[in-house]
């Protein structure tokens, strides 16, 4: 289980998938996951990369195969940010594609600011806005953590994670996976972390952004909450983005089990133009629908 250092007694595990031709210089693709998972999220993604990108799937410290982190450890988005650059200076990666799903959007628009000579593109994946409301329910939320523990948590809330055909044994599958979080580590995330501001950092992406978000979800929909919209069309006029909109259920679908319309989306399209030429890029806005499964 292959594991980095990247500070004293904290070991982040990560994957390393590289399936391309051995003779050629792949292009690194970095793929950070959201809250209560790890880098097995990316299960489905793996096939349809790996084959053409070496893919990175870092488990964020405190989650997955990484050390738990105790309630009161002092979170921060530079401490993520700087465990995920340290791993990615020890595998020899000096630039790369950045994919952020969930809160994972948050941090990698935060990496791709923050450290701009180091992100190649930036994909952010059903993200929540640059300013998350609903910071009030930290509280409530940890009180449910620390009495019911985090499975709770997830099978309550699992219903408007996933679209309304997924099967059964995936929905448990999916509860079962995000229920192994430890409680310390997601007490101190979901205060310091899970509802971040980074407003700030929006003018500061240089790099070509493709945003993947919904019309009709209850994360950050651009169709149900104007604000979010707003939030959405924030990024894209500060340096142009392009963007994907699945329609509703479409995008947990598209997330965690490969969903066939983003196989053939711009997705792979956008990082195949880019992997070579990023940086002659300029602003550019593209929107798109996913056709449902079936």
């Amino acid at each position: 289980m292959p594991t980095f250092e990247t500070a004293p007694g904290v070991h982040l595990h990560y994957l390393v998938d590289d399936f391309t031709e051995p003779w050629r210089e792949a292009a690194t693709i970095v793929l950070l996951h959201g809250n209560a998972e790890s880098g097995q999220a990316w299960y489905a993604w793996v096939p349809l990369l790996a084959r053409r990108f070496r893919v990175v799937r870092p488990d964020m410290r405190g989650y997955g195969a990484s050390t738990p982190m105790p309630r009161d450890f002092k979170w921060s988005l530079d401490v993520i940010i700087d465990d995920y650059r340290h791993l990615l200076d020890a595998l020899g990666v000096r630039r790369f594609h950045l994919v952020g799903a969930k809160i994972g959007g948050i941090v990698a628009r935060a990496f791709a600011a923050r450290r701009p000579e180091r992100v190649a593109t930036l994909t952010v994946i059903g993200s929540p806005p640059p300013l998350r409301r609903g910071a009030e329910r930290i509280p409530e939320l940890n009180q449910e953590f620390e009495t019911r523990g985090v499975e709770h948590w997830a099978r309550r809330t699992m219903a408007g994670r996933l679209g309304d055909r997924f099967p059964a044994e995936g929905v448990e599958w999916w509860i079962k996976f995000m229920g192994r979080t430890p409680v310390s580590t997601i007490v101190g995330f979901n205060a310091a972390i899970n509802y971040s501001d980074i407003r700030a950092d929006l003018p500061k992406i240089v790099c070509p952004t493709l945003v993947i978000t919904t019309d009709e979800s209850g994360l950050a929909s651009v169709g149900r909450d104007p604000r979010v919209a707003a939030d959405h069309q924030e990024l894209r006029a500060a340096r142009g983005a392009r963007q994907l909109v699945p329609r509703r259920g479409e995008r947990r679908r598209a997330l965690r089990a490969g969903h066939p319309g983003l196989r053939r989306s711009p997705r792979r399209r956008y990082l195949t133009s880019t992997s070579s030429s990023a940086s002659r890029l300029g602003p550019s806005i593209m929107t798109a629908r996913v056709s449902p499964r079936g």
